[in-house]
C-alpha cells in the first residue's frame, strides 16, 4: 500500500492512501503545531513494531476511519460493515499504536531519542501490566525511520512510503453468520 503524506490546504498534513484493492483514501491530519506530522509517527512506529492492527495495517486491511474519505476506486458492497468489524477487532492495538506513536513523536520532536525506551515502557504499563513486547532496537528503528521521514518532509513537504504487505490486518470472520444447509424436519 502506497501512502503519500503532503501538506493540506489547511496547513496540516494529509495522507493519501492507495490500497491494493484500488481504493484511494484521504486521511487528514490535525497537527499544524508540530514540526513532524503525527501520522508519520504512526507509520514509523507501527511498521517498526510490526503492528498489523494499528492505523495503517487496519486501513490496508479494509478499515476506513470516520474522518477519512474515499477519493477514487470502487469499494465492496459490504465495505462499511467490514470496516467496522476490522476496526472493532483492532481496538486494543489501535490504542497501543496511538500511545506508542505519541511517545515516538514526542521524543523526535524534542530530540530526546535516548529517553524513548523508558517512556515507551511507561506508556505501555498504563495500557497493559504485562511485559513490554518489543525490543529497544525496534523502538530505536521507529525513531530512526521517523527522523529520516521528517528530513524528507522538511526538505520537500512530501513523503512517499510503502506499507508492507506482511503487516496488513486480517479481516475477522463475521459473527453470528450460519453457513451450510438447513436441517430437514
Amino acid at each position: 500500500m502506497l501512502v503519500v503524506f503532503a501538506h493540506s490546504n489547511t496547513g496540516s498534513t494529509v495522507a493519501t492512501v492507495h490500497r491494493s484493492d484500488g481504493v484511494v483514501l484521504q486521511l487528514p491530519g490535525f497537527d499544524r503545531k508540530y514540526r513532524v506530522p503525527h501520522d508519520l509517527a504512526h507509520f514509523a512506529t507501527e511498521r517498526s513494531l510490526g503492528m498489523a492492527g494499528g492505523v495503517f495495517g487496519s486501513i490496508a486491511g479494509g478499515g476506513v476511519f470516520s474522518n477519512m474519505r474515499v477519493l477514487s476506486g470502487k469499494q465492496r458492497h459490504d465495505a462499511a460493515a467490514r470496516s467496522k468489524r476490522l476496526l472493532d477487532a483492532n481496538k486494543r492495538t489501535l490504542t497501543m499504536a496511538e500511545v506508542l506513536a505519541g511517545v515516538v513523536h514526542r521524543v523526535v520532536e524534542d530530540d530526546e531519542a535516548a529517553k524513548a525506551p523508558v517512556l515507551c515502557r511507561n506508556a505501555w504499563g498504563v495500557i497493559d501490566p504485562g511485559e513490554f513486547p518489543w525490543a529497544d532496537e525496534q523502538i530505536a528503528q521507529a525513531i530512526r525511520d521517523l527522523v529520516e521521514m521528517s528530513v524528507d518532509w522538511e526538505a520537500t513537504g512530501t513523503v512517499r512510503v510503502t506499507w508492507p504487505e506482511s503487516l496488513v490486518a486480517p479481516m475477522p470472520a463475521p459473527q453470528g453468520v450460519k453457513r451450510g444447509r438447513r436441517g430437514r424436519s
